[in-house]
């Protein structure tokens, strides 16, 4: 199979030598055309010269009238001066009396079925032009019949013109232009054979990286080179391998917590089936408390793993317009049923907003249960919105533990724990800020946590008023 340099060379050679093999014969048509013009025109103009001649009856050369047809023929062509592809013959009383000198190369009296043809239109009271082809002869011939009033006599002036000499000089130069034409076209395939090389040198990059790229090692980039179509699909390509190879790695690191997270629970509930007394009843219960608990857990982690899932998913957030100041307040209802606290309304954000409510209520609520979690008994808790510029700002505020500089990146990825929560806190598998900064950027936004260690946090979710995603 032929590559793709390789056909599009033959294809830009073809098209090149159609268009100068096209050219070059519309070309010859045209000129071979105005030739046979100019040879008729020129025939034309010589009878016109011989009638005048005729007319005047008067020798240019001795000034003194001609005396019969044979001086008006001699007269005539002695005038006339011939080009290499001009002949010429005079003919009285149907005989041909008068030819060109011997440095003349077109002999029309050499061929005597022309000289026949002649003698007849020699008879005629009107002028003929005409075409005369025999064999290799092809004659574009002019018969001027005259005759003599005083004497009765008769004669012609006959002029031809040699097509095939005309035609070899237009033969000579149109081989010229299929020389200059090949050598044009093997130019051509030169110079674009190696452009094509250096244009598609890309592809050849991006076969030879695609080789290179294992499951184990997804690392290798395809060189940029330039900025035209193919640097921009180069650019594509390399795009898409950083997505992928962020993709198996988030898939590697995933598959590496689910089963670290899942293999406790598991653990738990064999190791407890293992050693239960089938006999004692009490014993049984307990270990039946404990399986259905640690089962609970898994089955939130799994839940919030497809959630997290669901998040990649174009249609993961249906937008809608939403009056922020009433899902807050409705947020606010919500969210004191959640564990004894001082429930504050910090404030309310009067605008709408294209947002998905329901995903956004799960995060606000996801944020009010962990301030729940990490805070002590009757302390403050405020929820708020307010308007900032182009983005609308929700938090939660407490005084529980706090994080950490260290913590604030940790805990929005999955399965990140604050480490000073995970010594306090070891039920939860540290998905829910996860999920919270899934959904902000769902929405084209962000989470941003303001903290101080043992004082408390301020989590906000800020979200562009107008998303550049359409609403579905």
């Amino acid at each position: 199979m032929s590559s793709i340099r390789e056909r599009l060379v033959v294809t830009i050679l073809l098209l090149t030598l159609f268009g100068i093999g096209m050219s070059g014969a519309v070309a010859y048509v045209l000129q071979w055309g105005r030739i046979q013009s100019e040879a008729y025109s020129q025939l034309s103009r010589d009878a016109s010269d011989f009638k005048t001649l005729a007319d005047r009856g008067i020798d240019p050369d001795t000034g003194k009238p001609f005396t019969n047809i044979a001086d008006l023929l001699r007269g005539a062509m002695q005038t006339k001066t011939l080009s290499e592809s001009g002949g010429i013959l005079g003919i009285t009383d149907g005989q041909v009396q008068w030819k060109a000198n011997a440095s003349v190369a077109v002999r029309p009296e050499n061929d005597p079925a022309f000289v026949a043809l002649v003698m007849q239109k020699s008879k005629l009271a009107t002028v003929t032009t005409e075409r005369y082809t025999s064999g290799t002869t092809d004659f574009a011939y002019l018969v001027v019949p005259v005759s003599w009033l005083d004497t009765g006599e008769t004669g012609a002036l006959v002029r031809v013109i040699d097509l095939n000499i005309e035609r070899k000089s237009l033969n000579e130069i149109f081989v010229t232009y299929a020389l200059v034409g090949i050598g044009a076209i093997l130019v051509t395939a030169a110079i674009t054979w190696l452009v094509m090389a250096r244009l598609l040198q890309p592809i050849s990059w991006l076969q030879r990286t695609a080789e290179e790229i294992t499951e184990h090692d997804l690392s290798r980039r395809i060189p940029v080179r330039g900025h035209d179509d193919l640097a921009a699909l180069t650019t594509t390509v390399n795009t898409m391998l950083d997505r992928l190879e962020s993709t198996v790695e988030a898939q590697k690191s995933l598959l590496d917590d689910v089963g670290h997270e899942l293999r406790t629970p598991m653990t738990i509930v064999r190791g407890h089936l293992e050693l239960m007394d089938t006999t004692d009843p009490k014993d049984a219960e307990i270990v039946r408390a404990l399986s259905l608990e640690e089962l609970a857990r898994m089955s939130t982690l799994v839940n919030d793993l497809i959630l997290l899932a669901q998040s990649e998913r174009s249609d993961f957030v249906v937008l809608q317009e939403v009056d922020m100041g009433r899902l807050t307040d409705e947020t606010f209802e919500k969210v004191r049923v959640l564990g004894s606290r001082r429930w504050v309304m910090d404030s309310l954000a009067d605008t709408s907003v294209m947002i998905d409510p329901q995903r956004i209520t799960q995060a606000w609520l996801q944020l009010a249960a962990n301030s729940v979690k990490y805070s002590p008994d009757n302390t403050d808790i405020g929820i708020g919105s307010k308007l900032e510029g182009d983005n609308v700002r929700l938090w939660v505020r407490d005084h529980g533990l706090g994080f950490t500089e260290e913590d604030k990146e940790l805990v929005l990825q999955r399965f990140g724990r604050s480490r000073r929560a995970g010594a306090k806190r070891t039920d939860s598998a540290g998905l829910g800020l996860a999920i919270v900064n899934s959904i902000a950027l769902a929405h084209g936004g962000r989470v941003d946590i303001d903290s101080v260690p043992d004082l408390g946090s301020t989590v906000s979710l800020v979200i562009p008023r107008q998303p550049a995603t359409e609403p579905a």
